[in-house]
């Protein structure tokens, strides 16, 4: 646990009493905090309640005596499409709002940093698609080289439930736009931006509030070294931002299909190949085709943006290209659960929106495509130009019949469950061919979540 500084003797709030909240609270009272909790769900404040917690109902104002400060829960909105009634209350109070990556960043260092030979660093990585796999690679690669390395936010352990550093260590979080949106504090050494496509459009009140909340880790971060995806016109605008001139190597381009050799300093896949530029000259280059862990293009994108983090912090360049081959992904990215007959079979359940279902259909040939769910606005149009590579899609979930309107001539049997779109997609597949789960929807239909989904994929095809 990291302990948080500056709340002796204060009155702390904490809304929402998840993994994180109550997380935070224990940073807080470890801190010296009197620390006084709500959350909507009865059920959860009993339970925390019964784990020590004191549950203070906030809804009612004079519970708001002496609160110097409301620490609140990523998923709760604070301002788009309209604030927590206990936000607002607390702005209305004139008391501040942060979040537990704000308490992280101002307390993760500590006087005993003196001690050490080498400070610890800050890894934190966000966009839209690719961050988890991305921090999990970065954290991979420092693990394989020895680095001490802890990973956390958004993917592993809370921040606050991470230890207190170690002598030389780097900590590498995944921040979503929740998160880094109404922290206070974001001050990381090297922050990273993979892409942005819409998500989440409702919390951030459009795509400008959307990107905004990601510009915040650097604009208001200033962290030393900044790696930011140019494949969209925010990266690059981005990128500008932050650069003082184009000789300027504190910021790291990344490109998946774009040949950068006129940055300062920028790191790209084309056909297959990283290569890393500095100053107009090659310093390395890397063969991505066999590496089992990272298939397609948007994982080429996710190694650019992974190697030139730990690049960042001093990694040479053939110890992550080995660390490269030993990552074998993440559950339900992209993950190939087993090849049988010589048939592959993918589970990309994550690949809930257009463009991850997109970046997973350029991935592989010839495709037996699970696709459904609880489909999103907007529908899957978009997603015609990228099935040239699709034998045949299997169609599951509550927007099944509408997806079948929106595919174009590919050929398509609506299946309605899993069981069945693995059955068929495993009698007919032939080998050379990939099964692929890459639902373009959310699981709310069908499963509590996407994991749940992915695992109930992965048990059937094991299953075969």
């Amino acid at each position: 646990m990291i302990p948080v500084v500056g709340v002796e003797d204060q009155t702390i709030a904490v809304l929402g009493l998840g993994r994180s909240g109550k997380a935070t609270a224990a940073a807080l009272a470890a801190g010296g905090a009197n620390v006084i909790a709500w959350d909507d769900g009865n059920d959860t404040r009993e339970a925390a309640a019964a784990d020590g917690l004191q549950i203070v109902d906030l809804t009612k104002d004079a519970n708001w005596h002496g609160v110097t400060t409301l620490i609140t829960s990523p998923g709760i909105p604070h301002l788009y499409p309209k604030p927590h009634p206990i936000i607002a209350k607390a702005y209305e109070l004139g008391i501040p709002v942060d979040n537990d990556i704000g308490l992280f960043f101002r307390s993760y260092a500590t006087a005993g940093w003196d001690e050490f030979d080498r400070a610890p660093r800050v890894i934190a990585v966000t966009g839209s698609n690719g961050k988890s796999t991305t921090t999990a690679l970065i954290h991979h690669i420092l693990q394989e080289t020895g680095r001490p390395t802890q990973m956390g936010g958004n993917i592993g352990t809370g921040v606050l439930s991470l230890e207190p550093a170690e002598d030389g260590e780097v900590v590498v979080l995944e921040l979503s736009s929740y998160q880094t949106d109404l922290a206070r504090a974001l001050t990381p050494d090297v922050a990273v931006f993979t892409n942005l496509s819409p998500d989440h459009l409702d919390r951030h009140a459009g795509l400008g509030g959307y990107f905004a909340a990601k510009r915040r880790l650097f604009a208001e971060g200033g962290p030393d070294r900044a790696v930011i995806g140019v494949d969209e016109p925010e990266g690059l605008y981005l990128a500008g931002q932050m650069s003082m001139s184009p000789a300027d190597d504190r910021v790291i381009r990344v490109s998946s299909g774009q040949k950068l050799d006129r940055a300062a300093w920028s790191v790209f896949a084309r056909k297959g190949f990283l290569s890393e530029y500095r100053k107009g000259r090659q310093a390395a280059s890397i063969d991505l085709r066999g590496i089992t862990g990272l298939p397609g293009a948007h994982n080429h994108q996710n190694a650019c943006a992974a190697y030139a983090a730990c690049r960042a912090v001093g990694l040479a360049p053939r110890q992550i290209e080995a660390a490269f081959h030993s990552f074998t992904g993440l559950p339900h990215r992209s993950q190939t659960v087993r090849e049988l007959n010589g048939v592959r079979y993918v589970n990309d359940s994550k690949a809930t929106n257009i463009d991850a279902a997109a970046k997973a259909l350029q991935a592989f040939d010839r495709i037996r495509w699970i696709a459904g769910g609880l489909g999103k606005e907007g529908g899957i149009a978009a997603l015609q130009p990228h099935l040239d590579r699709v034998t045949k899609a299997y169609l599951i979930g509550h927007s099944a019949r509408d997806f079948a309107l929106e595919i174009g001539q590919t050929a398509y049997e609506v299946v309605d469950t899993m069981e069945a779109a693995v059955a068929r997609a495993s009698a007919e597949a032939e080998p050379g061919d990939t099964v692929l789960l890459a639902p373009a929807a959310a699981s709310f239909d069908q499963y509590p979540n996407f994991e749940k989904r992915g695992e109930h994929f992965t048990a059937l095809v094991e299953g075969l």
